[in-house]
């Protein structure tokens, strides 16, 4: 019964209710689509404009405000990538691949420039409405921006029941899976056993709260992603005069023009898109958390903007193609069913030997670790909508979501990828709507901050200065 009603809800969110080239495309796809090139033309392009600003404020990011309040913008952006980064990046483009051919690597890479300004719109509205806790720290998200902004409390409350499902439970689950199912190839190792051991690790750093979750991530997110992309680097020195030639392949495959029927070009681009947002979150509500959680620098809301920005590019146009480039250099391609993580790990092998399993064994463990993680404080961020930001409150969520981890280290890999699907669409329905609702807010304040740039100011912002929909919580940017 469970089964047949995550499907059902799936049939409405990832249907074929359009079709394109032959071949159905979800409903939730032209969405998504839409809302990035609303945001890139209300806000200018700023993805690309301002592309290599975007890098240039991560300096003296690892500051935090004077009285300790938040977590660093250099920790929220770890924090929002060790969510990103996991299974969408290793697992979930070997199953772009092999239902949608090398093709859907291109549009990947489409979802994630226009995500990208998307991203930037979510984030800003996730700092400027952040709210502070029992415990002085800061939190947010959209059923914050909602709720503040709109006044739309029964919206707020439905979106934070779709994060409690989908972060707080079913995502943990998806990202325990791909381990479990990563070590199990590798080593032969019980899901049994090492279900156990990921829930004994992950509750060691979540009982530490926002703080701990960002300290690690600031951590071990920097050595994982710097070690995967020298590995591939060095792949793709080995196959160099083969890089023309894949990258021809994956434009040609992508527009079908290596194809004999325009089905295939369907195929990529459902599932090019379907896994580009499942890796990069972008729109999808998750990241505007993380962003809320950090005091930023400069000053100003719009700055945690260029921040997640920064994680929707690196996520995807980098880590994910990383992960395309070995697959496809050894040879992958479309196939009748869809493969995960054991497609990467024997790409890998192809071109370490033996040690390729063992390094993607090691790779999708602390990929997907770290977003088991940061999955636990988005869902936590969200307790303080309904008044369970208490002792109480944090050990029943907790509790349900440890077991959810278990539950997921040992299920079928289509049930727990239909779930996370279902989890992932209703949250971005919801928040897409609400950010395009909120418009004419995100425009009025990246201007501002616009603005000051261009008189060679540091911006900054305080209440009144912009014209805002609602208002922020009452001595937040005094």
């Amino acid at each position: 019964m469970i089964n047949d009603l995550v499907q059902a809800i799936n049939g409405v969110l990832w249907g074929e209710s359009i079709v394109i080239f032959g071949v159905g495309i979800p409903l939730l796809i032209p969405m998504l689509v839409f809302a990035g090139i609303w945001f890139t033309v209300k806000l200018g392009f700023v993805q690309i404009r301002h592309f290599g600003y975007m890098f240039s404020v991560m300096k003296g990011s690892t500051s935090t405000d004077s009285k300790g309040h938040g977590i660093s913008s250099f920790q929220a952006l770890c924090t929002s990538l060790s969510a990103r980064v996991g299974t969408g990046n290793l697992a979930g483009v070997a199953v772009a691949i092999s239902l949608g051919g090398a093709g859907s690597i291109f549009w990947m890479w489409v979802i994630a420039i226009l995500g990208m300004a998307t991203g930037f719109a979510e984030s800003v509205l996730g700092q400027l409405y952040k709210v502070k806790d029992e415990n002085g720290e800061y939190r947010g998200g959209p059923a914050y921006y909602i709720k503040q902004g709109i006044n739309k409390t029964w919206l707020a409350v439905a979106f934070s029941l779709c994060l409690f499902l989908g972060y707080g439970f079913i995502f943990s689950a998806v990202q325990a899976n791909t381990i479990t199912d990563a070590l199990s190839h590798a080593y032969d190792i019980p899901t049994t056993y090492s279900g156990l051991a990921i829930i004994t690790l992950a509750g060691l750093i979540v009982v530490g709260g926002m703080h701990r979750i960002a300290q690690f991530a600031e951590w071990i997110v920097p050595f994982m992603a710097v070690g995967y992309i020298l590995v591939t680097l060095g792949v793709t020195i080995a196959n160099i005069e083969q890089i023309p030639a894949l990258i021809w392949h994956i434009i040609s495959s992508a527009f079908g023009l290596e194809e004999a029927t325009g089905g295939a070009v369907g195929a990529a681009i459902k599932n090019g898109i379907q896994r580009g947002l499942y890796s990069n979150e972008a729109g999808s509500g998750s990241v505007p958390h993380a962003a809320a959680a950090a005091s930023p620098n400069p000053n100003h809301p719009v700055s945690q903007g260029y921040v997640q920005m920064l994680g929707v590019f690196f996520d995807t146009v980098v880590l994910c193609t990383c992960t395309a480039v070995i697959i496809l250099l050894a040879g992958g391609s479309q196939s009748e069913q869809m493969e995960g993580i054991r497609l990467t790990q024997d790409a890998m092998s192809h071109h370490l030997g033996g040690n390729g399993i063992d390094f993607i064994a090691a790779a999708i463990s602390l990929f997907a670790f770290t977003s088991v993680v940061a999955n636990y404080a988005y869902g936590e961020s969200n307790l303080h909508i309904f008044k369970l930001d208490n002792k109480v409150g944090r050990i029943a969520y907790t509790i349900g979501y440890l077991a959810m981890i278990f539950w997921g280290s040992r299920a079928a890999l289509p049930q727990v990828w239909a779930a996370a699907d279902m989890a992932l669409g209703m949250m971005t329905v919801i928040n897409i709507i609400a950010i395009i609702w909120m418009t004419p807010t995100i425009v009025s304040i990246s201007h501002h901050y616009f603005e000051q740039r261009k008189k060679g100011q540091i911006p900054s912002y305080k209440p009144g200065e912009c014209d805002i929909q609602g208002e922020s919580e009452k001595g937040i940017w005094d």
